[in-house]
């Protein structure tokens, strides 16, 4: 079996090489050299591995890629494939998410400005999802400093009318039946840049990332801008789990392949210090669905003043997991023992925005 990991920057993407014990890495790159990629996608369904990007470029606007030979040679999407209609005003800015659909062949992908698009010929074509981009709320989601973007979108495992999507800054909205409608999911998420008075608004929320496992996916985990989430019905509510963390605030979440109460996060300090607290790298790791947690640090570089983005971070399905994430330095860390350990696998890269691993054979 092989590991693959990619590694999107602000001036191209690289492909990581291994085998199943992930000591020693090969890696190519950069691909789409000079370009933006803000998401990837190592997709293993269909028999033939494809490896999606979402890369801009100064020149030429956003566009979707996708490659069968591990990055080798590279297709694009017919005409850009992610635009809106012609009258509507918008232009996409930047690919923001990538992810796959229960369905063999379904695509999701998000951008900026916030919209969501589906895809059910695995990536050839994107339509745009309207209800949401014309949801009643639309004019008052705001823009955090990385720009106004679909950043999550999580598709039910097993239900293909069901799929939760969040936006800074916006919150978290979900649909049940298919697109038709969308309804915010925001109950007890805290807004700390609004008056003490109005800080668990509807929707407005500067949700930074959601995940879940799909053996459990009415359990929804969430970062947020100060505030880290557990909900148990699907978004319904939200309950705080983060007051054991050196900084409630970050931009990653992750949950572990196979055990749906892990879940990893890596803390900045809060206000301008956009780095861990005390500079020390740490992931830390709760195994109990957020009740208490764990610095993992062994390995990890103190002196550390880079932050790590909302999708560079994530886990492989090897057993043990390994758990990767890629710095604002350029430096790509891996471990291949659930997070016990760490090592850099890169280095010198440029500004890290995400990172994505899959198993091949």
């Amino acid at each position: 079996m092989s590991t693959v990991v990619m590694v999107g920057t602000r001036k191209g993407l690289w492909i990581g090489q291994s085998d199943d014990r992930r000591e020693e890495w090969s890696w190519s790159g950069p691909h789409h050299d000079m370009e933006e990629v803000y998401s990837c996608l190592v997709d293993t369904r269909g028999g033939t591995p494809r490896l999606f990007s979402g890369a801009s470029s100064s020149w030429l606007g956003p566009q979707v890629r996708w490659s069968d030979d591990l990055g080798a040679t590279w297709q694009e999407t017919p005409g850009g494939a992610i635009r809106f209609p012609e009258g509507s005003g918008a232009t996409v800015e930047r690919v923001w998410q990538i992810v796959p659909g229960c369905e063999d062949g379904v695509l999701y992908a998000g951008t900026e400005p916030g919209a969501v698009w589906k895809s059910v010929d695995r990536g050839a074509t994107f339509a745009l999802e309207e209800a949401l981009w014309n949801h009643p709320h639309k004019a008052e989601w705001g823009e955090g400093f990385g720009g106004q973007a679909f950043h999550t979108i999580l598709p039910h495992p097993v239900d293909p009318a069901s799929v939760t999507a969040a936006i800074s800054t916006g919150g978290v909205y979900q649909t049940t039946d298919g697109g038709a409608s969308w309804a915010p999911r925001n109950e007890g998420i805290r807004a700390d840049f609004l008056p003490e008075e109005q800080r668990y608004p509807e929707f407005g929320q500067c949700v930074h990332k959601v995940t879940r496992h799909p053996s459990r996916p009415e359990r929804l985990y969430l970062q947020n801008h100060g505030g880290v989430y557990r909900s148990d019905d699907e978004g319904g509510s939200w309950t705080s789990i983060g007051d054991e963390l050196s900084s409630d605030f970050g931009f990653p979440i992750v949950v572990h392949p196979h055990r749906p109460d892990t879940i990893y996060v890596f803390p900045n300090g809060a206000g301008e210090s956009r780095y861990p607290p005390g500079a020390q790298a740490a992931v830390w790791q709760s195994d109990d669905a957020g009740a208490t947690w764990t610095a993992r640090t062994d390995g990890l570089p103190d002196a550390f003043y880079v932050g790590v983005m909302r999708d560079a971070l994530c886990a492989d399905t090897h057993d043990p997991a390994g758990i990767y994430f890629g710095a604002r330095n350029g430096s790509v860390w891996a471990s291949a023992d659930d997070g016990a350990t760490w090592r850099q696998i890169a280095s010198n890269l440029p500004d890290v925005m995400c990172v994505k691993a899959g198993v091949i054979g």
